[in-house]
This record gives C-alpha cells, sequence and structure tokens, in this order.
C-alpha cells in the first residue's frame, strides 16, 4: 500500500530536528555524537518507526540509529520519539546506498533489516537490501563480531535471502518461516501487526558475517557507483 504523501512533511521533520544531525561532517564529529563505550544499533527502512523506537525506549542504555529514505515515514518515527522524550535514538534520512559516506566503518553492533521493499522483478533484484550489492554498502558498518536481523512477510524475498546469505558465507542462525510461533523476543512493526492479523507468517533470520563473507564482498561494484 502506497503511503500518501503529506504536504506539512517538511514543517514537521524541522519541529523533531533535534532528533537528526547533519551528515555533512558527521564522519568527523561522529564520536562527539555517539559514544564509543556504549553499543550503537542501526536499523534501515525504519518505515512509521514502531520498532526501532520500541527498542530505544526499552533499552536506554544503548544508542540507536535509524535510516528511512521516505521522509513521510521519517517524521512520523521522529515524532514517536519525541512524544516519548527519547535520548538515545537519532533519525536520518538517507539512502542504504550512501551509508559508508556519512559513518565510520565498524560502529554497528546489531543491524536490523524488517519488511524491506522486496522489488520483485527481476531486473530489480540488485536494489534488494540482501542482495550482495547492497550487502556490500552497509556491511563496512558492521562490527566484526555484529550481526545482521532481518524479518519479512514476503516468502520469495525472504528464500532469496537465504540463498543470497548463505552464499555470501554468512552464518545464518534462529532461521523460521513462522517467527510468531517461537518464544523468540519481537517487536512488532506497524506493517507486521496488520498482516500477522491477517495470518500471514512472518519470516526471519539471524546472520554473522564471517571472513569468506569479507573476501566474497571485496571487489563488489556498489549500486550508487552505476549512477
Amino acid at each position: 500500500m502506497r503511503l500518501r504523501k503529506k504536504k506539512n512533511a517538511p514543517v514537521r521533520f524541522e519541529r523533531c530536528a533535534d532528533y537528526t544531525l547533519e551528515t555533512e561532517g558527521l564522519l568527523e564529529k561522529f564520536n562527539e555524537y555517539f559514544d564509543p563505550a556504549k553499543p550503537l544499533d542501526m536499523e534501515i527502512g525504519s518505515g512509521k518507526g514502531r520498532f526501532i523506537v520500541t527498542l530505544a525506549e526499552q533499552n536506554p542504555v544503548r544508542q540507536y540509529i535509524s535510516i528511512e529514505r521516505v521522509i513521510d515515514c521519517l517524521v512520523m518515527a521522529m515524532e514517536k520519539a519525541k512524544n516519548k522524550e527519547l535520548h538515545n535514538i537519532r533519525f536520518f534520512c538517507l539512502d542504504a546506498a550512501e551509508l559508508t559516506d556519512c559513518f565510520p566503518g565498524e560502529c554497528i553492533d546489531i543491524l536490523y533489516l524488517n519488511f524491506s521493499d522486496p522489488w520483485p522483478k527481476a531486473r530489480y533484484a540488485k536494489r534488494r537490501l540482501t542482495h550482495r550489492r547492497m550487502v556490500a554498502a552497509y556491511l563496512p558498518l558492521l562490527k566484526k563480531e555484529g550481526k545482521i536481523c532481518f524479518k519479512t512477510d514476503n516468502r520469495p524475498l525472504f528464500d532469496f535471502s537465504v540463498e543470497e546469505f548463505a552464499d555470501l558465507g554468512f552464518r545464518l542462525e534462529e532461521l523460521t518461516y513462522d517467527l510468531h510461533s517461537t518464544d523468540t523476543p519481537n517487536i512488532m512493526t506497524e506493517y507486521e501487526e496488520r498482516f500477522s492479523a491477517m495470518g500471514t507468517p512472518i519470516n526471519r533470520f539471524v546472520a554473522y558475517p564471517t571472513e569468506k563473507t569479507y573476501e566474497m564482498l571485496k571487489g563488489i561494484k556498489l549500486l550508487k557507483e552505476e549512477h
């Protein structure tokens, strides 16, 4: 379902300006804004923000970064954080391909990919967040001992992602085709709640990169380099 564009999104974004940071110069000043002594987690594609905002609320000792390229969604997520007066989360309106331009390497402990755009047509496969070209774009941010948590209701996307990550040498754990039938702790996104209520099973895995992963991703042409 397409989100209706909100004409007042820029104004609402400005009202929550304390919850974002200028990306220009962020690399050099990163440790001024994020404490390197505390865990830092990131969600790419946060949508309306229920998942990442709830995580930040439940874990005040951890730091969180929310990435969303659609400003209409991002403002709703920022407003949730502002209403809860959270101080451990920041939001950025960015595309995943731009992340290494803004954030330093090996700064993220856990990377969340929740209900990513499946880009179902084969010719757009390389735009999937679990395609190796996109993985190569954001994996440099993950600490060597870090992990990627991926969940989706889209079975074809999940099957593609399992095969792609396994081929890249990731160690896959906690793989399930029906998350809600397990006792795994879970925060539901707005999208997840709606489709779960319709009886759609949720797929999930946790992926850990290995030396093979880094070796295979060397030299992969990034999506942004094609433009």
